[in-house]
């Protein structure tokens, strides 16, 4: 009796490793198009609104969900609390702290801190331009998160599962 109910644990925790993984695939295209919305709004923000940077990121934290939004938000905490911090060193401080609870990978953080590095140094054109450069990379990115997605997504659940199935079948 106790086999069969260790067996039916191991099963059950390897197929919810497997829709875990699965989850990520399926998160990383959504969470990419999250901050693709938020550079949008950005880009208006500086381009139409003139806000300033703080203020804007704190309205950017409220447009998109969790956990992207705390990038955002914590940039914008930063900037506001902390007197003489550069925006690319707040910047480069929320994305460190806040990076590991997004689905998302080096390619998007890569684009995310060459974006960080450029904003608030320069004229407002310039700014235009390298959110646009970030938006385009970014994109890429999404469409290459989808691809991997539509490959592997359904490939994790059903690892998962037979992977236990076969820790299983060993055990008996």
């Amino acid at each position: 009796m106790m086999q069969w109910a260790g067996a039916m644990l191991v099963l059950f925790a390897g197929t919810m490793i497997g829709f875990m993984q699965a989850a990520r695939f399926a998160a990383r295209p959504r969470q990419i198009r999250q901050l693709l919305h938020a550079l949008q709004r950005l880009e208006t923000e500086i381009q139409y609104g003139q806000t300033p940077l703080p203020a804007a990121l704190s309205r950017l934290s409220g447009i998109v969900p969790p956990p992207v939004s705390g990038l955002f938000a914590e940039i914008s905490a930063d900037l506001s609390v902390r007197s003489g911090i550069t925006v690319r060193e707040s910047w480069e401080r929320a994305i460190e702290a806040g990076w590991s609870r997004t689905a998302m990978k080096r390619p998007e953080r890569e684009a995310l801190a060459r974006l960080g590095a450029t904003l608030g140094g320069s004229g407002r054109e310039d700014q235009l331009k390298h959110v646009r450069l970030a938006m385009l990379q970014l994109q890429a990115e999404e469409a290459a998160a989808r691809d991997e997605q539509q490959r592997y997504e359904k490939m994790s659940r059903s690892l998962g599962m037979l992977g236990a199935a076969l820790v299983v079948i060993l055990m008996l």
